[in-house]
């Protein structure tokens, strides 16, 4: 048995990260192991929807660290080596075929796994998912093929990949149960001038709809929807959320609710073992409630923050979480968390592609999301959410200059 002081459990961004940090901090070599399922060093996550899903990057492009960074500091990787049990108090990873690994410490990082479609014919060939680099491949070759294609989903991945797909001269058609796209994070105008973009790259809507059946008919995909509509199509891809991927913790002295909670410095109801990236439910002391998040930016820095505090260097966790998005032309960023807000301001102009969105819950900015605006404010928003700015709403909308703000509305509540 090969046994290790620190071993991270799932080869995605957070080891990726965790593992630069692990260097970092002087890490010494033969110290670190990561065991992943994959067939594939830790890479990048967001390109698979972006710009690896439209043939503009390859696989190699994608790695995090390269093969010779690993061998360098001495930092095992076990690949293709599926865990089937967790043993906490032996402190050991058996693998399906029988292997194991020995830890000191363990940073759990298993991520999420896709949500599937629970309809009659689901298991047909022609439906795909998208959540590691070989889905991604997938698709990538069905495009070359297919001239139609139905995305099931109107959220983050439903929205980019229909983009793509668009692009690549694939009739699109986006089916989802809501009456705008990605209605949990968009405000109506914001969906609006989304579908705006969409349809006039030729992507068609069947909006409040909802896959009831997958089907053949003379050799041709149908998608079924509960309306009675049917859409015929060449392929389908679901994009319809994640679940934590839990299933190696049920039953084991790990503290578990919709995630892996940890304290503020990611360590576990298990001393030595943390956790981190999409699987960990954190306590955020910027909304002062546990969060579970599923971004590429949540699961750099906490990868970077767990490794450090493994390590003995502790730190809590305090991040406003963050995401981007590219859609066709359309960049953006989103920072912070919108629940509960009670006023949303507007800043620039939507007909000219340029515009904000702020999120204010009892004058305090909560989230934002900025398109092809001024540096000034991408650089305000995740400082005045991390210090519960208070902001007038008027100003807000209608000042030129936010640094005015700073100093005359924007002081920390």
């Amino acid at each position: 048995m090969k046994s290790f002081p620190i071993v991270i459990l799932g080869g995605g961004v957070v080891a990726g990260y965790a593992a630069k940090e692990f260097v970092a901090q002087s890490g010494k070599s033969g110290e670190l192991a990561i065991v992943t399922a994959e067939n594939a060093l830790p890479y990048e996550r967001p390109p698979l929807s972006k710009g690896f899903l439209a043939g503009k990057e390859e696989a190699s492009d994608l790695l995090i660290s390269d093969a010779a960074f690993y061998r360098k500091h001495g930092i095992a990787v076990f690949r293709n080596f599926l865990v089937r049990k967790v043993d906490f108090r032996r402190r050991r990873l058996q693998s399906s075929s029988g292997k194991v690994i020995g830890f000191d410490q363990l940073l759990i990082a298993t991520g999420s796994t896709v949500r599937r479609l629970k309809v009659p014919g689901a298991n047909r060939s022609g439906l795909f998912y998208l959540r590691q680099m070989k889905d991604s491949q997938a698709i990538r070759e069905q495009i070359k093929r297919g001239k139609r294609a139905v995305v099931i989903g109107s959220g983050f991945i439903g929205m980019e990949v229909a983009s793509v797909l668009a692009s690549h001269g694939v009739r699109t058609t986006m089916v989802f149960p809501d009456d705008q796209v990605w209605k949990r994070l968009f405000t109506p105008p914001v969906s609006t001038f989304f579908e705006h973009q969409f349809v006039n790259r030729g992507i068609t809507f069947m909006k409040s709809e909802k896959v009831v059946a997958l089907t053949r008919k003379n050799h041709e995909c149908q998608v079924v929807l509960a309306s009675g509509n049917q859409v015929p199509t060449d392929f389908v891809v679901a994009g319809i959320g994640v679940t934590p991927s839990m299933e190696l913790f049920h039953r084991t002295p790990l503290d578990t609710d919709g995630g892996i909670k940890v304290n503020k410095f990611l360590e576990t109801s298990v001393p030595g073992v943390w956790a981190a990236g999409d699987i960990a439910n954190y306590p955020d002391p910027i909304f002062h409630r546990r969060m579970r998040v599923e971004h590429w930016d949540n699961a750099v820095e906490q990868g970077r923050v767990a490794m450090r505090n493994l390590m003995g260097k502790l730190q809590p966790f305090i991040h406003v979480p963050y995401f981007f998005s590219d859609v066709f032309d359309l960049s953006y960023e989103f920072w912070g968390d919108a629940t509960g807000y009670d006023q949303v301001v507007y800043r620039g102009n939507m007909y000219e592609k340029q515009f904000s969105v702020w999120w204010l819950k009892k004058q305090t900015l909560c989230a934002a999301l900025v398109m092809n605006r001024p540096e000034e404010e991408r650089a305000v928003v995740p400082r005045w959410i991390l210090q519960h700015s208070r902001l007038n709403p008027k100003a807000l909308q209608n000042t030129r200059n936010l640094k005015s703000l700073d100093t005359t509305f924007g002081r920390p509540g």
